[in-house]
Formats: structure tokens, C-alpha cells, sequence
């Protein structure tokens, strides 16, 4: 394994940082004078500025070092998931942002105000912001243990816990003045510091390996390590899975979802960002096979020494925890220089969906739930409730900071599968959302009682059909895209249930 950062890592880690201070002051110098201009950047947010954020936003250090680890196991049928999310986006962008933008939405729950009553949105506002906490802080621990790993050679506490104050101080010096407009635009700065990183990984990897194009591709076929679509009905990412379960999964993730929509819900009108999710996707399915690929050479790298002219025995282990293949690589191969560029794609990777978290959480909390109690109890201006955005914003970030550590100690401690259920709680949640968000757009039926029922029928559906609830009592293991169908499924039957309800968003 290579010893601590050197010099040239050093200084190429320190100059990413210097741009983040320097970007972080420069963004954040716009006036803010309500929680429009705060939240949704009063609906001036350029096309592309916001296709780029929706971007950033759906990656993190998970997916930066995930994608790579999935390619080099197995194949390219993750690719899949990407087109899947292609289909999401064009039913998000012609069938909801055309509601969000009739109703002049700050949050995506506010759609549920019109339809089934103030209790509605708050119900579906407080899914969101318990199920993100569990979420956003289980993967903000997966790229502290990353940054940690490569900066300090180990996962000891405290250095885990420094890593998550850089990644958590680094969002906030965006999102704390500037608002969402700040973060838009330090997305752009994050997204194109880890697009860079993979690419010249995979630039670097090409040129170690002794092999010619030609060469490259036909060992991968002979190994069916090219395979693009899984027609099978078991596989993870099969093609029924895609137009299932997947389906459902990114149609919340890119519409119901407050962390993705709210880069959507700043553009001037809804024309802009039905364009801005299109021109997101365009971007990510590019961004997705960069790393995809990323994963392949590896695979010739380690297990082919022929070409790479390395004979080694690969062990994905790093103080008793499972690593990634990526995160082998650049523990043990990756070179002077490069080993600093790569650790600023992997916080760059983790600050775009840290930042973007912590807006969405504060908008939520302020607008869907805490302006409307405190104007029913007394008249404050705009001002008082943009301060309260701040303190909400630090509030999250102390909350997911403590959520991060605790999956630290929980997983290294204990035999419970905390971070899987905390990667997944989201997901879970996705399910009451979408069973209610489709009762309320294309039936007359549900209401303000069946909503709090279907969005905990829904989670509870999902976390019942886990391999370590049911599952292990059962002993059958239900793919995951299977489970969220399941539960959205269970979720739009109980909204059924509820009386008919005339008004339609």
C-alpha cells in the first residue's frame, strides 16, 4: 500500500479546497430577500445551470466508487438503471413539473396541500425529512470512510470524524448564505472536478495496460463482461426489474423527491425544467458508462495480468472492512498526483449531494411545515423565515454529521444491518409517496385519512420484505425492485380505500 499523501497530493488537494473558498464567497454574495430567492433562487436559475446540479445531485461517493465495483464484479447491465431513469425523467418532466409549476411550488409536497389539505403536505414533508436524515447521513459516512482511507491510511474515529466535518463544513459554505442558487452553481464546480477525476483514471488506466484497443474489447467479450440487458426474471437489474420496480424508484427519486426536484423548481418556467431533467439525464448516462468503464479496465488490470503485467492476489479489505475495488486501486496503485486528484473527485462526488441535502431539508422544514404554524401564531416578514432557513440548514448538517457517525460505530461494532436499512430508508419511503402522488393525479379518490396510512403502509410493506426482517424468517430474499413495486402497490390501495375527493391538482 502507497504511504500517506505526498507533496503533489498535497498540493493538488489544498488547491481544490482554495477553490471552494474562493467560489464559496464569490456564490454567495446575491442578495436574499425571501425564501423564494433562498430556496428556489426566485426562479432565475439558467437551464443548464440546473440540468448540471440535478446532475451533480444524483451522484455521490457511493456512486463514484459503486460503479467501478459493479463493471468489475459483474458487467454492464447497471446501465440499465440509467435508462430506466431516462423513462422516469420523461414522465416526471410532461406529467408533474407542469403541477408543481401551475401551483408556483417552492416544495414538491405542496401538490398534496391542493389535493388533500394542509395535513397532507406536512405528513408527506416529515416521510421526507426523516427518511433523507437516515439516507443522506448513511451515504455521508461512506465518503467520510473513503476520504479517511486515502488521506490517513486508516478508519480510526476521529479521523472518520474529521473527514465528515470537511465534507459537511464544505456544503455549508454554499448553501448557508448563498441558498440554492450558491449550490446550483458549486455543482457545476463538483461535477466537473469528478467527471475530470474518472476520466483521467481512465486515461491512465488505458495507457498502463500492454493491450491495444482491439485487444481490450474481445477479452471483455470473451468474457461476457460486455453483456448490456439481463432478460432474466432474477437479476438485479433485469429488464422487468427496469420497467418495474427501477421505473417506480427514479420516477421519486427525480420527481417526488425534494433533494432532486427543488434544482428543477428554479428554473424561469416549466418548459425550462422539463429541459433541465432531459438535459440531466443526457449528461448522466455518459457520466454513468465513464465509470462503468472505469470498472472494466480494472478487471483486466487485476485479473489479467497478461495485460497489465501486475501478478498479484487482490484482497478488497481495509481494516476488516469490504472496500471497493476503485478504493483498492487507489490505495495501492494509484501514482504521485493522481492519488490527490482522485480524492478531490470522491469529496467533490460527496459535497454535490451533501450541499444539495441540506437545501432541500431546510426547504422543506421551513415551508411545509414551521411558516405555516408560526403565520397562524403571529405576522413575521419574509426575513424571519430566510434566518430560520439558515438555522434549519445547520441544524441538518449537525443532524447528518451525527447520523454518519453513528453508522460508523454501528457498523464496525455490531452484527445489524444499519447501513443497508439507512442507505435504503429513502427507497422505503418512495413507496407511500408514489401510491399517494398517483391516487392524487389520476383518481378522484383518497384523503386526508388515507394518506398518513398509505405512506406508513407503503414503508413498513418494503421494510417487512427485507432479507433481515421477513426475510430471514422465511428465509427468501425478494429483489429490491420487486419489494418497492410491492409496497407502491400496497400504498395506492389504501389511498383507494378513502372516500371520493373531487378536486384534482
Amino acid at each position: 500500500m502507497h504511504s500517506a499523501f505526498s507533496t503533489l497530493d498535497w498540493a493538488v488537494f489544498s488547491s481544490y479546497f482554495l477553490v471552494l473558498i474562493v467560489t464559496s464567497v464569490l456564490l454567495s454574495q446575491g442578495k436574499i430577500r425571501n425564501t423564494r430567492d433562498y430556496f428556489v433562487g426566485s426562479n432565475t436559475v439558467p437551464m443548464w445551470a440546473a440540468a448540471i446540479s440535478v446532475l451533480a445531485t444524483s451522484q455521490s461517493a457511493a456512486t463514484f466508487l459503486g460503479g467501478p465495483e459493479y463493471a468489475y464484479s459483474k458487467d454492464l447491465t447497471f446501465i440499465g438503471f440509467y435508462l430506466s431513469a431516462f423513462l422516469a425523467v420523461v414522465f416526471v418532466a410532461k406529467v408533474l413539473i407542469p403541477r408543481f409549476y401551475a401551483i408556483k411550488a417552492v416544495t414538491v409536497y405542496e401538490l398534496l396541500e391542493k389535493r388533500y389539505g394542509a395535513s397532507a403536505k406536512k405528513q408527506a414533508g416529515v416521510m421526507f425529512l426523516v427518511g433523507r436524515l437516515f439516507a443522506s447521513g448513511a451515504r455521508l459516512y461512506i465518503g467520510a470512510l473513503a476520504i479517511s482511507m486515502i488521506l490517513f491510511l486508516d478508519i480510526a474515529a476521529a479521523h472518520v470524524a474529521i473527514s465528515i466535518a470537511v465534507l459537511m463544513l464544505g456544503a455549508l459554505a454554499y448553501v448557508y448564505f448563498g441558498g440554492v442558487k450558491s449550490v446550483i452553481f458549486s455543482d457545476i464546480i463538483q461535477a466537473a472536478t469528478y467527471i475530470g477525476a474518472g476520466i483521467a483514471v481512465l486515461i491512465y488506466l488505458y495507457m498502463s495496460m500492454n493491450a491495444d484497443m482491439g485487444t481490450i474489447v474481445s477479452t471483455l467479450q470473451a468474457e461476457h463482461k460486455l453483456k448490456l440487458l439481463d432478460w432474466s426474471l432474477s437479476g438485479g437489474f433485469s429488464v422487468w426489474a427496469l420497467l418495474g420496480g427501477w421505473l417506480l424508484l427514479n420516477i421519486a427519486a427525480y420527481g417526488l423527491d425534494q433533494d432532486m426536484t427543488q434544482r428543477a423548481l428554479t428554473c424561469k418556467d416549466t418548459k425550462e425544467a422539463q429541459n433541465s431533467l432531459m438535459f440531466s439525464i443526457y449528461m448522466t448516462i455518459p457520466v454513468a458508462i465513464l465509470f462503468l468503464c472505469i470498472g472494466l479496465l480494472l478487471y483486466l488490470f487485476y485479473q489479467h495480468p497478461e495485460l497489465s503485467g501486475l501478478n498479484t492476489e487482490v484482497v478488497q479489505k481495509f481494516d476488516g472492512e469490504k472496500i471497493t475495488i476503485f478504493m483498492y486501486y487507489i490505495l495501492h496503485e494509484m501514482p504521485e498526483g493522481m492519488r490527490g486528484l482522485v480524492t478531490v473527485g470522491a469529496v467533490a462526488a460527496a459535497l454535490s449531494s451533501s450541499n444539495s441535502v441540506l437545501g432541500a431539508m431546510s426547504s422543506v422544514a421551513i415551508e411545509d411545515l414551521y411558516k405555516p404554524w408560526k403565520r397562524k401564531r403571529s405576522d413575521v416578514d419574509e426575513m424571519h423565515f430566510v434566518k430560520a432557513g439558515r438555522a434549519a440548514v445547520l441544524l441538518f448538517a449537525v443532524a447528518l454529521s451525527a447520523m454518519a457517525m453513528i453508522s460508523y460505530y454501528w457498523q464496525r461494532y455490531t452484527e445489524l444491518p444499519l447501513l443497508s436499512f439507512a442507505l435504503g430508508v429513502m427507497a422505503f419511503a418512495y413507496t407511500g409517496l408514489l401510491g399517494v402522488y398517483a391516487a392524487a393525479i389520476f383518481t378522484k379518490r383518497g384523503s386526508a385519512t388515507t394518506v398518513p396510512l398509505s405512506l406508513i403502509g407503503g414503508f413498513m410493506t418494503v421494510l417487512l420484505l427485507q432479507p433481515y426482517v421477513l426475510g430471514a424468517v422465511f428465509d427468501f430474499k425478494l429483489g429490491f425492485a420487486w419489494q418497492i413495486l410491492i409496497g407502491t402497490i400496497v400504498a395506492f390501495a389504501i389511498m383507494m380505500t378513502g372516500r371520493s375527493y373531487l378536486q384534482k391538482p
